[in-house]
């Protein structure tokens, strides 16, 4: 299975970012998918997911009310949309496939993409 992130960039605060996570090679249509981030000497850290059939979702704290995530029209793609972006927000975000245990949780999640990169200035 490999997953990859696509729709990263430099935005300016209060700018939005849309970000999208594909599959190859299994299907993401019955796994639940989540979004992590990272910065530099730091945990990688819980953004949002989203449960099997999409009737569920999960967002951190620090981004409720600002990201969305969904389940893509294209049946093998999830989508992180971005809006009010902080500079705090600055991270590589990486797509994750979840397998088992807490949906909060980055040791729950077997398949990881390779991130991609958001940079917001201010």
């Amino acid at each position: 299975v490999q997953l990859q992130a696509c729709g990263g960039g430099l935005v300016q605060a209060g700018g939005s970012l849309r970000l999208s996570c594909a599959a190859s090679g299994r299907t993401l249509s019955g796994y639940g998918m989540g979004w992590f981030r990272q910065t530099s000497g730091k945990e990688r850290e819980f953004v949002a997911a989203i449960n099997w059939s999409g009737a569920n979702k999960y967002h951190a704290a620090s981004v409720r009310g600002r990201f969305t995530i969904f389940r893509g029209k294209a049946k093998d793609m999830v989508d992180l949309q971005m809006n009010g972006l902080k500079p705090e927000d600055t991270a590589v975000y990486y797509c994750a496939s979840h397998s088992d245990g807490d949906i909060y949780s980055l040791r729950s999640y077997d398949y990881w993409g390779p991130g991609t990169e958001v940079t917001v200035s201010s």
